[in-house]
């Protein structure tokens, strides 16, 4: 083979070897099966008492290799100025990933208990945690552990595993926050607003228990989170139902968009399918949500059904 030939070969396979290491925003049972246990992989069980879950349920079973993170009290959220959920100070979520194994090289996956769309937020939204701190090596495994348990052949491994600390860098990407600033200038026009909540808590027949007022935002559109995992549950609806729902609730696929709920946990689901799934690089996540916004009386609000 002469040397032309021999480049382009190696070429190819350079381009073969780059394609096989992309990141993709979901993995499959397959998938996590192959590689849970690879050098470079760190795969976080993040199953808690929210979706009903716990420590307890990981030391009990768990996938090959699985770390478990506390969700709700590890700090992967803060509560600043008395409003929960908010994405923490830089430094200390950046600990707390290095503590759990990953640096800046790692390829994290995060699972969920793959129950329902509620337990699925506690995944999107450490996935949109590191997508935030600027690490893009980070998937989801769809389904959660209900798709990999769903065979019961998959292994399962018992006890703790305890990684050896590292060191993770972060780079805020704000392009991916949004502020309640940056809210109150999209009712006035400009970013779609889009409401993850569930109906009833959109049309302000009831609201969370921390948030001051019933409603939503003007000019939101509502798109629940639950219309966007196969009958509710913990997977993802293929892409092109997923467009099918957005035409449905008026929401557009492309241009700036701002997904909310009460904490941001909701919202994440929301996000995840905009900027993963459907592709729009534009859309951002508003952490402070209702609970923020309604603990605002200079912030507008409507109420579709007033009871």
């Amino acid at each position: 083979m002469n040397i032309t030939k021999k480049l382009i070969v190696g070429l190819g396979l350079i381009g073969l070897s780059s394609l096989a290491m992309a990141v993709e925003p979901l993995v499959d049972v397959a998938w996590i099966k192959a590689n849970s246990c690879n050098d470079g992989v760190r795969v976080l069980d993040v199953r808690n008492p929210l979706d009903g879950g716990s420590k307890t349920d990981y030391l009990r079973g768990h996938i090959p290799c699985a770390v478990h993170t506390d969700y709700l009290k590890g700090g992967w959220r803060a509560k600043v100025k008395d409003v929960p959920g908010q994405l923490p100070p830089t430094d200390k979520i950046a600990k707390l990933i290095g503590d759990l194994g990953i640096d800046n090289n790692t390829h994290v996956v995060v699972y969920h208990a793959g129950k329902n769309a509620l337990d699925l937020g506690s995944a999107t939204r450490v996935y949109w945690t590191f997508k935030v701190l600027g690490h893009d090596k980070v998937s989801i495994l769809n389904g959660g552990l209900a798709a990999y348990t769903k065979d019961k052949k998959n292994p399962l491994e018992k006890g703790n595993q305890k990684p050896e600390a590292k060191t993770f860098q972060a780079s805020l990407n704000s392009d991916l926050l949004a502020t309640k600033e940056d809210v109150r200038k999209a009712v006035d026009g400009g970013a779609v607003l889009v409401d993850n909540r569930p109906d009833h808590q959109y049309r302000g027949i009831n609201r969370h228990g921390k948030a001051k007022r019933n409603g939503t935002i003007p000019s939101a559109h509502n798109l629940p989170e639950s219309w966007m995992t196969e009958n509710g549950g913990g997977a993802f609806r293929d892409v092109a139902t997923l467009k099918k729902l957005y035409n449905l609730a008026e929401v557009p696929t492309e241009g700036d968009a701002i997904n909310f709920c009460n904490t941001g946990h909701w919202a994440s689901v929301g996000w995840f399918v905009g900027s993963e799934l459907i592709g729009n690089k534009k859309t951002r996540l508003y952490d402070g949500s209702m609970v923020e916004w309604s603990s605002d009386e200079a912030m507008p609000m409507t109420q579709e059904i007033k009871l």
